[in-house]
């Protein structure tokens, strides 16, 4: 991007690089999971949250206490949306569609699918909706029942983005879906902790190589929640194969080909490995597999997506080498 700035300095020499952005755990992991990293990772594992060796020790976390845990924020998340929806018709005497629409039929068992964030047009929050049969398919097995829930906001100049927001709670009013769909209003900072620790899956769609970062699946995977996103942005540098799933779909510049094809492949996604997976469970009803794959989303993403490497990452490469230059300059 800079090298026209130094056309006679080799690429790799060019003086800009990048810093991928981070999060700040002890803001974003529930309170819950911290109390589960001071007992299994040690009470300094705030200090320590950036070294890789820390995190090993999650895996001796038993799979039945982690599930407990995840399963006890889950409550809390519907919860919550529960409680906004009683609000709005028991004080607003609002039509009995818009409760509906804002998850009063969301269900504590179901896989539930999480797309929170700023809506505007590359990110594509109604991508899942281009296939309905097969969508509607999905969330209305009896067996197996699958639910997404959406939240956020579009900035008050952004036309499109409000449209998508009226598409998408469009979708949670159709009774076609079954409450399966579920668009939570008045998103705020609340609603944004509950959602990242409560959900199963985090979703993301962006248009490939418009997503800056997307530091909310970061926030997310501290809590174990597992990611299902295209493979852009942090998710990037953060998939390895075992931590979640990856829409490797290129963009063809045919927009509405693409979204076709990304839409059909969390499809396939959801349909062969993130359903089976969830609902494949022991007597005692936790889901080993799911469970190591959280871990794994842990293990993986937090001692490197934090703010803690990232401002390390700063001073070490940029804010000490530029006092080091304007001493050696004066």
């Amino acid at each position: 991007m800079w090298q026209k700035l130094w056309p006679d300095v080799p690429e790799e020499a060019v003086p800009i690089t990048s810093i991928t952005n981070g999060v700040h755990l002890p803001t974003w992991a529930a309170p819950q999971f911290q109390t589960l990293f001071q007992r299994f990772l040690g009470e300094d594992w705030k200090a320590r949250q950036d070294s890789p060796d820390l995190w090993d020790n999650l895996h001796n976390i038993p799979d039945e206490l982690l599930w407990a845990m995840h399963r006890w924020l889950k409550l809390k998340l519907i919860s919550a949306v529960l409680d906004r929806a009683r609000q709005r018709w028991s004080q607003d005497r609002v039509d009995a569609a818009q409760p509906l629409a804002m998850g009063a039929l969301l269900d504590t068992e179901a896989l539930t699918i999480g797309f929170s964030r700023r809506f505007t047009g590359y990110k594509r929050a109604s991508v899942l909706f281009k296939d309905t049969h097969r969508l509607k398919k999905i969330l209305s097995n009896v067996l197996q029942p699958v639910q997404i829930i959406f939240a956020g906001k579009a900035h008050p100049n952004d036309e499109d983005g409000k449209r998508l927001i009226q598409q998408v709670y469009n979708y949670a009013r159709d009774p076609e879906y079954g409450g399966r769909v579920a668009f939570v209003e008045d998103y705020d900072l609340h609603m944004a902790r509950d959602l990242v620790s409560g959900v199963d899956v985090w979703l993301n769609t962006p248009r490939v190589l418009l997503e800056a970062s997307g530091t909310s699946g970061q926030k997310a995977s501290v809590n174990g929640v597992i990611n299902l996103s295209v493979l852009d942005g942090w998710w990037f540098e953060g998939y390895n194969g075992l931590n979640g799933w990856a829409v490797d779909e290129k963009d063809s510049g045919d927009a509405a080909d693409y979204d076709n094809r990304t839409a059909n492949a969390i499809y396939g996604l959801l349909e062969d490995h993130v359903i089976p997976l969830y609902y494949d469970r022991d007597i005692n009803g936790t889901p080993h597999g799911w469970v190591k794959m959280m871990k794994e989303s842990i293990h993986s993403n937090s001692p490197f997506f934090n703010t803690a490497r990232m401002a390390k990452q700063y001073n070490d490469q940029f804010y000490i080498k530029a006092l080091e230059y304007r001493s050696q300059n004066k």
